[in-house]
């Protein structure tokens, strides 16, 4: 194989870079809407459209030379929220919080291997870091979520009903207090796999801040350096 089928043609990259951009806003909409859209009379149904735009947006966006990895794992993610939508309990619901934390995982995979291959700092480079980061805490969501179904006394506070499982949004809330370290005093974690996912975040929130920091400015730098580099030359 050699170094041109490797390279993407500029139509590849500029499918990319729209759906990055497009993907990137999706994400930022589900987030910040997400508590106003759970208060209206039908908000199950627009939150569960809402998640399968944003999982077509990840796929158009990390798809690539990877379409068929990403076909594979997104298609059972779309078709568990739908048949959750269409009649719940059809699916248990730690299957499909399963296969959507797998494809999850793999989004965040192309999109570090992205930043990671990349030579310069652009727009696209910071909206995948961006994009990567917020997707660690909708990765460990679904996982809290999971958690509390297989036991409804993994959690506890003050606003929880006992022995029942976390709702979505206290698990996405649940989720970014802890990446973010912040620290969430109202849902205390007790049984012990609750505890070690807030662990495994807390720590994985850190180590991805500082790996995406550290590869950001080490681009910059080398960006930096070839700038000079070619200034100095052309006197």
């Amino acid at each position: 194989m050699n170094k041109q089928t490797l390279e993407k043609t500029p139509a590849e990259k500029n499918l990319f870079r729209f759906s990055m951009r497009q993907f990137l806003i999706a994400l930022i909409v589900l987030v910040v809407t997400y508590p106003f859209i759970l208060e209206l009379s039908n908000g199950d149904l627009i939150e569960n459209g809402l998640m399968m735009v944003l999982l077509i947006s990840a796929a158009l966006a990390v798809g690539g030379r990877s379409r068929a990895w990403t076909i594979l794992l997104v298609i059972p993610a779309l078709v568990g929220s739908f048949l959750d939508e269409y009649k719940r309990g059809l699916v248990p619901g730690w299957i499909i919080t399963g296969m959507h934390m797998v494809f999850v995982g793999f989004v965040i995979f192309q999109l570090l291997r992205y930043i990671l291959k990349e030579t310069q700092v652009n727009a696209e480079v910071l909206c995948a870091g961006v994009a990567a980061y917020l997707m660690v805490a909708i990765f460990f969501t679904p996982a809290y979520l999971m958690v509390s179904q297989l036991d409804p006394n993994s959690f506890s506070g003050a606003h929880l009903i006992a022995d029942h499982n976390l709702s979505r949004f206290d698990s996405l809330y649940l989720s970014f207090v802890t990446l973010t370290c912040v620290g969430c005093n109202d849902i205390t974690p007790l049984s012990k796999p609750a505890r070690m996912l807030l662990m495994v975040e807390s720590t994985t929130g850190v180590l991805c801040l500082a790996v995406l920091i550290a590869r950001l400015v080490a681009l910059y730098s080398v960006q930096g350096r070839k700038g000079s580099g070619e200034a100095s030359g052309n006197v």
